[in-house]
């Protein structure tokens, strides 16, 4: 198996399941309320704030890998749209998933020899490092969001 592929391979672990912590995206917000994703708990960002900033990464790095330019700003990777009901919350998620299955298949087809290249700048370092990136970021947010929840679930057992 080649780089590029096993790298979207723990793209699909992290979102999808069987990596090697056990913990994905998909399994820890399966039954989240879009009630549940906008609330606060402590100063904590929101699920939805979470899930929203984590696909903002995802979504700049498939923009280059399409060959689109890196035009995303870290200010706005939190301003996710309003989410006023069950189904604004189901289409967003709907979108997540979405997102990351085209980023796991551009991902894949990459050549080898691209993951040594300059990532749109050469100050954001190469392809390899923000794909990478992503993956690392995403596991960082997912216990953010696991902790949320958890919290959530134990204060607002009702939500």
């Amino acid at each position: 198996m080649n780089l590029p592929a096993l790298l979207a391979k723990h793209i699909k672990e992290v979102f999808f399941g069987k990596n090697w912590t056990w913990v994905n995206c998909k399994d820890t917000l399966d039954g989240v309320t879009w009630q549940q994703a906008i609330t606060k708990v402590h100063s904590f960002n929101t699920i939805a704030a979470l899930v929203y900033h984590i696909n903002y990464y995802v979504r700049a790095v498939t923009k280059v890998l399409e060959g689109g330019v890196l035009d995303s700003k870290d200010k706005y990777s939190f301003d996710h749209p309003p989410i006023n009901n069950q189904q604004d919350w189901e289409t967003f998620m709907n979108e997540v998933w979405n997102d990351v299955e085209k980023f796991v298949v551009l991902v894949e087809q990459l050549p080898d020899d691209k993951l040594t290249e300059i990532f749109a700048d050469e100050k954001y370092g190469s392809f390899y490092r923000n794909i990478q990136g992503v993956i690392e970021h995403t596991h960082y947010h997912l216990g953010q969001i696991v902790l949320t929840k958890k919290i959530l679930f134990e204060e607002n057992p009702v939500l």
